[in-house]
């Protein structure tokens, strides 16, 4: 190998977006993960959960086991973030179509190919906290800063109001559909309700604090499962994970598995399973296990503990062979069910997602620059120089120091997707969803112009 000089890159000030929420794709091989700053990305479960990619005609590229998604030329399946549009909740709906909703009060339908939204309808209840869909993904319920649970027909080309279940005080925080698609259970400050969909009335209202005694704040109920034997489970501020008898109202278990909240909760498709994430990073698997050796009953057990992120664990998913964790500190975790393994391989190892699959930084090889890439602005830098020799894998002190060229900074709500610097770094580029922007660069001495073509 030849000689070559390696810059240590330390002035690059990103933050990392957290991730809020995610949905896995029922009886399919998809991952959904929404950010804090509301960008949207897809993985898939096959070939080791790498994030998808598109080509121009539309059809998701798969890349090959190992292979960082965004390496080569073609993008990696993000759609860009946008200031007018938080995401709260993500769902498929028949099939292979995303839905998202957030405190915008919008519910918005993505186009996976073109990687844009395809439409957005107006849930007429606020900020959207929570969304569910049917087994079926054929209706869309909504949970409203209102206090309604709204309800919404997928249809081709989109979905159509249908109606408003009772409505009570309260925001709406969560949501789940009985796998019968005959009831919803929906969680809020305090109490939890159960909603009969044909007829729209609440036909059970439970109140989760009544259980605590000498506690005068309020129970958020953080996250809501509606299991087909009838049983309710729900996450909530004091740290328990309960388990309710909906048409009795009563408590059958409860399990306090942390000093603070418990934020979320998924349960695996063969209800023999639930992952619970806690706003101290912690993650807890509960599994359905027989009482005594070759005994019938069953009971809920908690059975380990993951300690994987540093901040809250906003979002949990549960797939057929992992636990799927989501934080603040914006990892996504895939921890492999060992005892659902087939094979012993790669596919059974941790994975760590703790770098954005996109590429932010564009350099100007000749002329020795890095254009660093944000969510609304850009950086041009000038690396350093040195004029001392030394040996292999020595530090060389700097003559002349990096330098911070300028700030460009986009208009509007849209957040750039891509940007790229000319190898003369004469020319900065940069896109966003719907415009593309192109810009001159002039060196004058010390001083550095700009001009927009």
């Amino acid at each position: 190998m030849g000689e070559f000089e390696v810059h240590r890159v330390r002035f690059f000030g990103l933050v990392p977006a957290g991730v809020r929420c995610l949905a896995c794709q029922p009886r399919g091989g998809r991952l959904a993960l929404a950010r804090t700053d509301g960008a949207v990305e897809v993985y898939n479960f096959a070939a080791n959960y790498f994030q998808e990619k598109v080509r121009g005609g539309g059809t998701g590229n798969r890349a090959g086991p190992g292979r960082a998604a965004g390496v080569t030329g073609v993008p990696p399946q993000v759609i860009p973030g946008h200031e007018a549009r938080s995401v709260e909740a993500l769902c498929w709906a028949a099939g292979d179509r995303l839905f998202g909703a957030g405190l915008g009060g919008d519910i918005t339908e993505y186009d996976l190919a073109r990687l844009c939204v395809a439409r957005s309808v107006d849930g007429c209840g606020g900020p959207v906290w929570s969304m569910a869909a049917n087994g079926s993904g054929t209706q869309l319920a909504i949970g409203c800063e209102d206090g309604s649970v709204k309800l919404f027909q997928v249809v081709p080309g989109g979905i159509q109001f249908e109606r408003n279940l009772d409505r009570r005080k309260g925001r709406i925080l969560c949501l789940s559909w009985h796998p019968s698609d005959t009831h919803i259970a929906a969680g809020s400050i305090d109490a939890l309700r159960v909603f009969d969909v044909s007829s729209g009335q609440t036909v059970q209202r439970i109140m989760v604090s009544y259980h605590v005694q000498k506690v005068k704040r309020e129970c958020i109920v953080w996250s809501i499962a509606f299991l087909s034997s009838g049983t309710v489970v729900t996450s909530d501020s004091f740290g328990r994970v309960q388990f309710w008898d909906w048409e009795r109202g009563t408590l059958l278990e409860s399990h306090t598995v942390s000093t603070s909240a418990v934020l979320s909760l998924a349960v695996s498709e063969e209800e023999d399973s639930i992952i619970v994430g806690t706003s101290t990073g912690a993650t807890y698997q509960f599994q359905l296990l027989p009482v005594k050796m070759g005994s019938l009953e069953k009971r809920w057990v908690r059975t380990k503990p993951f300690q994987h992120h540093t901040h809250d664990v906003r979002a949990v998913a549960h797939s057929s062979t992992a636990l799927i964790s989501g934080g603040l500190d914006a990892q996504l975790v895939i921890r492999p069910l060992m005892e659902k393994m087939q094979k012993k391989g790669y596919e059974a190892v941790l994975r760590k997602f703790t770098f954005p699959h996109r590429r932010l930084v564009s350099c100007a090889r000749k002329a020795r620059l890095l254009l660093f890439q944000f969510s609304q602005h850009l950086e041009l830098w000038r690396l350093g120089s040195t004029d001392e020799t030394g040996k292999d894998g020595e530090v060389l002190p700097l003559c002349r120091m990096p330098e911070h060229l300028l700030q460009l900074k986009s208009k509007g709500p849209e957040h750039i997707y891509c940007s790229c610097v000319s190898p003369c770094g004469s020319w900065v580029a940069y896109s966003t969803a719907s415009r593309f922007h192109l810009y001159r660069v002039r060196y004058e001495g010390d001083g550095v112009s700009i001009k927009k073509v």
